[in-house]
């Protein structure tokens, strides 16, 4: 890392070790907390239902500390995971010395770490989320030689009592600012909180979703981060939606990242942007334009689109908000700057360098040759998603694509200019699939086509297994027609569901 990159860094590790989080070893970890005064360590784990999980540990000594971040510990993963049997369920969790930071909330001086899911031999646990994400990205790599990249938008909703001091417009939330937006300083100290804990947050803004529901306030927001590697990516992401819940708490308020919270009102989804780099260089644009690589990419991902929902739309509620007209795709096809598609390309600053300079007439130097940023926007995945195997499933999409003979003109044919839903799409809206509207569509989606994700051994057999079990146990075909209009119906389901993931 650069002097500078350090020096303003917001994690402490960085700072005081003078190194990039991936370079961190035991023996960095072990003298921070010595020059540091760290007293307790946390190892944190994603189980099954998406939370993280806590295993704390009171340090003793040097050799105790040694100890822990060389063996890791047991835990029982019956109690993690539900495809794991009470009579061997023994596991082991090992820290990944690079997710570790201090803890923003305990008292006393605590190191929190992330850990990885081991099995009795000391291999990596096979249908562990976080090591199917491992598997597709190496196997993406290898396959390809490039560096696949993602960024999450972390949407959600804050609820609390109502309050009618500038009081919100319905509906009318975007990017509002106070102090007819009241929890903007809850979002900041979120994002000021998350970066010191080696997330890499793009911005912060109020989104559309605010409205009264008799004496109770719903206001959304959304945090957006930078594009990292996929493993970090999806680590950030659990970080930040802890750090969320504890503020919440704290601040006396209710935060669900539940993808719908009423019928008619703005739900929250998980988007994910994608990118591929090699030697630091953005492939997805080649001579001012989409390349043919990106391309294929997103025809690889808009062929198994409804098979995907099973990693990220995982729960009933979530195909309330997979509904037309709500900027919630439903229609398999993609377009540029379409909230309404399952892909959309937004902007990327393609010819668009000089803006500063014009806006700045005193700026007097040259524009400087700056890193694409163009990425491709998955908008199908909510809140409820499992964050490693949606993040799994994109790769495998996109590498099925690149193979896909076809792919350019899949891409070409499910392309769409502009609004699919105005009269001069009718036509065309007819030709193109539709995404699940129910976690059983879901489920027989993810049947028909699990030889794509489980094709280099990258999903286990198994775990396609539990997840088609899963999501048909729901049994909720034609749900969205049953509850319409019964808003006690719609109210109960979203209070089962409220903290999901």
């Amino acid at each position: 890392m650069k002097d500078s990159e350090i020096l303003m860094n917001p994690n402490r590790l960085v700072r005081f070790l003078k190194k990039d989080p991936a370079e961190f070893t035991k023996e960095d970890i072990i003298c921070f907390c010595e020059a540091n005064g760290v007293e307790m360590v946390n190892f944190r784990y994603a189980a099954e239902d998406g939370k993280l999980k806590t295993l704390n540990f009171v340090i003793t000594s040097r050799n105790h500390l040694d100890t822990i971040l060389s063996e890791g510990e047991r835990v029982d993963g019956s109690n993690l995971f539900s495809f794991i049997e009470a009579g061997s369920s023994d596991l082991y969790v090992i820290p990944r010395y690079r997710t570790a930071f201090v803890s923003p909330f305990s008292e006393v001086p605590t190191l929190e770490v992330l850990c990885s899911f081991y099995d009795v031999d000391g291999k990596p646990l096979e249908s562990s989320p976080g090591y199917v994400l491992r598997k597709a990205n190496e196997e993406f790599t290898r396959r390809t030689g490039y560096t696949f990249m993602t960024l999450g938008e972390l949407e959600y909703y804050v609820i609390s009592p109502r309050d009618d001091l500038y009081p919100a417009t319905d509906q009318k939330g975007y990017h509002s600012s106070g102090p007819f937006v009241k929890f903007a300083d809850l979002r900041d100290e979120a994002m000021r909180l998350i970066a010191c804990a080696g997330g890499r947050v793009k911005y912060g803004h109020s989104e559309v979703g605010c409205f009264y529901d008799g004496d109770t306030y719903y206001e959304q927001h959304e945090i957006e981060f930078m594009p990292m590697p996929v493993e970090q990516a999806v680590e950030q992401l659990i970080i930040a939606k802890w750090v969320l819940r504890m503020l919440g708490d704290r601040y006396g308020v209710e935060i669900s990242f539940a993808p719908k919270i009423t019928v008619g009102k703005a739900g929250s989804g998980m988007h994910f942007h994608m990118l591929v780099e090699k030697d630091g260089r953005n492939l997805l644009v080649e001579e001012g334009r989409l390349s043919p690589l990106a391309r294929k990419m997103i025809a690889g991902i808009l062929d198994v689109s409804d098979a995907l929902t099973a990693f990220g739309n995982t729960i009933p509620l979530s195909y309330l908000r997979l509904v037309p007209h709500q900027e919630a795709p439903t229609t398999v096809c993609w377009g540029d700057r379409n909230r309404s598609v399952v892909i959309r390309v937004p902007l990327g600053w393609i010819g668009a360098d000089d803006m500063a300079r014009d806006a700045n007439p005193a700026e007097k130097g040259p524009a400087g040759d700056r890193p694409s940023k163009q990425t491709f926007e998955y908008r199908v995945a909510d809140g409820s998603a499992d964050l490693y195997l949606t993040v799994a499933g994109l790769i495998v999409a996109s590498l099925h694509g690149i193979e896909m003979p076809d792919a350019l003109e899949v891409a070409e044919r499910l392309y769409v200019s502009g609004n699919i839903f105005s009269p001069a799409f009718k036509e065309r809206l007819a030709e193109f699939r539709q995404l699940p509207a129910s976690c059983v569509e879901s489920a027989v989606a993810l049947e028909a086509k699990r030889a794509i994700f489980e094709k280099y051994g990258i999903f286990p057999p198994g775990m396609i297994d539990s997840r088609i079990a899963a999501l048909k146990a729901f049994d909720d075909l034609g749900l969205s027609e049953r509850l319409y209009g019964n808003k006690e119906a719609i109210r109960e389901l979203v209070n089962e569901f409220l903290h999901v993931a």
